[in-house]
């Protein structure tokens, strides 16, 4: 892992603010991609606040935000969000609210980006899948309920710009294609009435003029984007369009991953293999069957109630964290478990934040955090 990256006193010549950056990790994680129960986003700050530089974590705590305020960082981009749940009161009695008051005296902004960044085929299970060696990759649970058709319908020499508008808007993307839609030239009518402006027509006569049915998917979350591109950039002074929900998966969203090794491994050389990559004193695991290990199924974090999406699969090994006692005996010999760690399965969030953001800005202050938050030891 990268470490002592940038001294964020060393900032880029070019100012920005604490939305400017924030929204670089929101165009690859939006925050609609959260799970319902997550508080992902701007916890504490201004979003109009200038940025000096950025400390990136897994957590915060008290040690963190020292090591922003010693290195000139005013904003801390975090994976676990420091305010999961609602504060009654900010009083210093825990952490939490220490941190809290840390923050604000300092004028230290924090910003979370959770499992918005756990849900994205290139964030925390991508990076995991990296690290293992993993090809022939697939969301282990897409979402669903997610995505919607857009039909409008176009006079033909106006059909390019509108296009060229819905996709710059982020709609017609089906894994990695982009550009996708669905043309069919027909007819339209209508007849404007006296209060209207029509771009082509006349007053209170019937017209028909040859159009283009478009029709393009989109991501519920780009929905009010697209849809004010396709008006600003549709000839009509009323375009007519719908908008349909589709019950399809987005394949390239989703809960956990799974793949394959390149070449097959027994359980013994996998399991050290894990300790190998994620520097482990120990992994937990069901009992050693003798299968070879080809396909991997994994989850950063807390993921033992997705073990069934492993078994499903029909993969050797599921990786994850946070297995209580009888949630091993969910395996039934189907599957291995291997119980890497929370924090151990996420560290390598860091290099996603870092990576997200000097790819799009190479010379701002940027620094990975040199405090493990891990709040659990091995003896």
């Amino acid at each position: 892992m990268k470490s002592q990256i940038e001294d964020c006193a060393m900032t880029d010549s070019t100012t920005m603010t604490v939305s400017e950056v924030t929204s670089i990790i929101e165009e690859v994680a939006p925050l609609a991609l959260q799970e319902n129960y997550d508080n992902a986003g701007l916890l504490i700050g201004e979003k109009s606040m200038k940025v000096s530089g950025v400390l990136i974590s897994i957590d915060v705590t008290e040690s963190v935000i020292d090591e922003a305020i010693q290195n000139n960082c005013n904003l801390i981009i975090s994976h676990h969000p420091l305010i999961f749940r609602g504060l009654k009161r900010i009083t210093g009695t825990d952490y939490i609210q220490r941190c809290v008051i840390k923050s604000i005296k300092n004028d230290i902004a924090i910003y979370a980006a959770h499992t918005n960044i756990d849900n994205v085929k290139n964030g925390v299970n991508g990076k995991i899948a990296d690290k293992i060696g993993l090809i022939n990759r697939q969301i282990l649970q897409p979402k669903s309920d997610f995505l919607l058709k857009l039909v409008t319908f176009v006079p033909h020499e106006h059909v390019e710009k509108v296009q060229k508008a819905l996709f710059s808007a982020g709609a017609g993307q089906i894994g990695d294609y982009d550009s996708c839609s669905f043309n069919l030239d027909g007819t339209g009518t209508f007849r404007a009435g006296d209060n209207a402006n029509p771009f082509v027509g006349n007053k209170n006569e019937l017209h028909l003029e040859p159009e283009t049915r478009i029709e393009v998917i989109l991501p519920k979350h780009l929905k009010n984007k697209v849809v004010a591109s396709l008006i600003h950039n549709h000839p009509y002074e009323e375009p007519a369009f719908d908008i349909f929900p589709l019950m399809n998966t987005w394949d390239t969203v989703g809960i956990g991953m799974v793949g394959e090794l390149e070449k097959e491994m027994d359980e013994i050389q996998f399991l050290d293999h894990l300790k190998k990559v994620f520097s482990l004193k120990t992994v937990r695991h069901t009992p050693l069957s003798g299968r070879k290990i080809k396909k991997v199924s994994l989850c950063g974090g807390s993921g033992s109630e997705f073990l069934r999406l492993g078994i499903a699969h029909k993969a050797d090994v599921y990786v994850s964290g946070d297995f209580k006692y009888h949630e091993f005996f969910d395996a039934e010999c189907q599957i291995l478990i291997a119980d890497i760690g929370h924090y151990e399965s996420e560290q390598f969030t860091k290099d996603v934040f870092y990576e997200i953001i000097t790819k799009k800005i190479p010379n701002f202050a940027v620094r990975i955090s040199d405090v493990n938050t891990n709040p659990i030891n091995y003896y």
